[in-house]
């Protein structure tokens, strides 16, 4: 008999489950329970839980994005034992705006947080700790006393503030907002939007004066709810995107706040990524959960992939691309019009990073299937695109919604370059796949020279990471490995991480990084040459594709 077997028989735990499920002994039961049997150990098979059957501990991630809200359970090796997801219904009340309803946010968020919990078959006083991850930038204002919301959350993608934006960029208040914030004036951060609820709701600016409304991103907007109004509290990554807060010193602006006119009594609390919140109110999971990890999505994804370093760097091939880069414990300044952000903050260090967005990734693929209809299914490209021993020469520029870092080309327009009467079907899918490998290689170059640092290897997310194809083009431009892990949930992996590292459930990001695993690495395999003819002809076509649609 094995130790472990007699520490079962010894306690009768195991016999007793046995006996109900009618098994007749405990070395049949135990190959019924050999998934369980590795979850309560780790990596080094040091027992996390005693034989008596005590449940082992693990981390709740909330992953709130734009599409929908997740909760995702994690164990000590990192691996996800359970996931609940619910869509969230985007709102368009005239061209140009994005809402969410917050009340659909929070019920979501709670839901899935329940379900996860049910499927995994622990209960509330199994989860170690809570980290949160979120849909950046998108602004919500409630009411302190009742923690009603004043107005829809203003989601990041909303336009409605782009004139007053302008406004601020002929003004001359560009080069303040990036020395301070890291930030280029746009709509797409928080700042502007909350002066929009304060400007249009009947009744805001005065309540506001009064210290009687609270503004949150999401992450602070969860934090609020979960604890019943007894925190309201932010990150330094999630203030960082704000347009707000100044990045250098750690602190809300006085010279930003008054620019934007936006009182100091409304501002959240900012706190480290890494520490314990506060507890969740009883009456949701059961018992108080500590919440100790929050973190914006794109940073937490970074996190996830342990891009400790600086010099490493991770990019997410969603519907558009997040490109991050950890440029080490000092902001630079970018002169490629990339953001300088703030990665996170545990304890007293704080890690910076240098970010761009491709606004048109995956988007492509979905524009092939559903406008186009030379694919059934998004799943299907790679298969098409492998056809064709390459593009034939033709160069697709997807600027659907002008182009993101580094052009910030609000006037350009996609374009597809390049086609002769022997272009087929194959070579258009082959050039939409290989444009989105092309944007991210503009991305990593500007961010090579605004760092001075080389990139050895890039880590890859997302849902387009799993082309084989893509990922191999992108190593080629690259030149360096493409890094895939077999854990691909980096953004909730991320917030677990950051929640377990502030209770000691792991205890440094380097025993953190020891769970990262490798899925495929995609070695560079073409020429030099080549690569700087895919390069100069793709710089050439973006060059068409700038400045098309008609000012004003």
């Amino acid at each position: 008999m094995s130790g472990n077997e007699g520490g079962w028989r010894r306690h009768g735990w195991l016999n007793n489950v046995a006996a109900s499920a009618g098994l007749p002994d405990v070395t049949t039961l135990k190959a019924d329970l050999a998934v369980a049997d590795i979850a309560f150990k780790d990596d080094s098979g040091r027992r996390l839980t005693n034989y008596d059957g005590n449940p082992m501990k693990v981390i709740l991630a909330l992953d709130q994005g734009t599409t929908s809200s997740r909760a995702i359970v994690f164990d000590h090796n990192g691996r996800s034992l359970a996931m609940a997801q619910l869509e969230l219904k985007p709102i368009f009340p005239q061209p140009g705006a994005v809402e969410h309803d917050p009340q659909e946010i929070w019920r979501t968020q709670l839901a899935t947080a329940r379900q996860a919990v049910r499927q995994a078959g622990i209960s509330a006083s199994d989860i170690a700790a809570i980290g949160i991850t979120n849909q950046r930038e998108t602004t919500l204002v409630w009411n302190r006393r009742t923690g009603i919301p004043i107005y829809n959350a203003i989601v990041w993608q909303d336009r409605r503030t782009a004139d007053f934006c302008e406004s601020l960029k002929s003004a001359g208040h560009a080069d303040l907002v990036a020395r301070k914030t890291g930030l280029i004036i746009d709509p797409y951060f928080s700042g502007s939007k909350l002066r929009w609820i304060l400007d249009h709701i009947p009744g805001a600016r005065d309540m506001a004066s009064r210290g009687e409304l609270a503004f949150g991103t999401v992450d602070s907007w969860l934090l609020w709810n979960l604890t019943a109004g007894a925190v309201h509290a932010t990150d330094v990554s999630n203030a960082s995107r704000t347009m707000l807060f100044n990045i250098h010193s750690g602190q809300w602006d006085d010279d930003l706040l008054a620019l934007l006119d936006i009182p100091r009594s409304i501002l959240p609390e900012v706190r480290s990524s890494s520490e314990i919140f506060g507890y969740t109110a009883e009456d949701l999971l059961g018992v108080p959960v500590p919440i100790a990890g929050v973190s914006g999505d794109q940073q937490a994804a970074l996190f996830g992939q342990t891009c400790f370093a600086a010099g490493s760097a991770k990019n997410t091939y969603g519907t558009g691309c997040f490109m991050l880069m950890n440029i080490g414990r000092k902001p630079t300044r970018s002169e490629h019009q990339l953001l300088t952000t703030i990665a996170w903050k545990i304890g007293d260090t704080t890690d910076y990073a240098l970010e761009g967005s491709v606004f048109i990734g995956g988007a492509v693929v979905q524009w092939l299937r559903d406008s186009l209809g030379i694919i059934e299914s998004s799943a299907h490209i790679e298969a098409l695109a492998a056809s064709v021993s390459d593009s034939g020469g033709v160069y697709f520029v997807p600027a659907f919604a002008g182009l993101g870092s580094p052009y910030w080309d609000a006037y350009a327009r996609g374009s597809i370059l390049g086609l002769t009467r022997g272009t087929t079907a194959a070579h258009i899918a082959r050039a939409a796949l290989e444009s989105i490998a092309h944007q991210s290689a503009d991305l990593l170059e500007s961010m090579r020279q605004d760092s001075g640092r080389p990139v050895t290897e890039l880590r890859v997310d997302g849902g387009a990471s799993a082309n084989n194809l893509l990922m191999q083009f992108q190593a080629d431009l690259l030149g360096a490995p493409v890094l895939r892990p077999e854990v691909t949930e980096t953004t909730s992996l991320g917030a677990a991480y950051l929640a377990g590292l502030a209770v000691h459930f792991w205890e440094t990001p380097a025993d953190v990084a020891t769970h990262w695993a490798l899925d495929r690495i995609f070695e560079p395999r073409m020429s030099a040459d080549e690569v700087q003819m895919h390069r100069r002809r793709w710089k050439k076509a973006v060059t068409r594709s700038r400045d098309w649609e008609e000012h004003g």
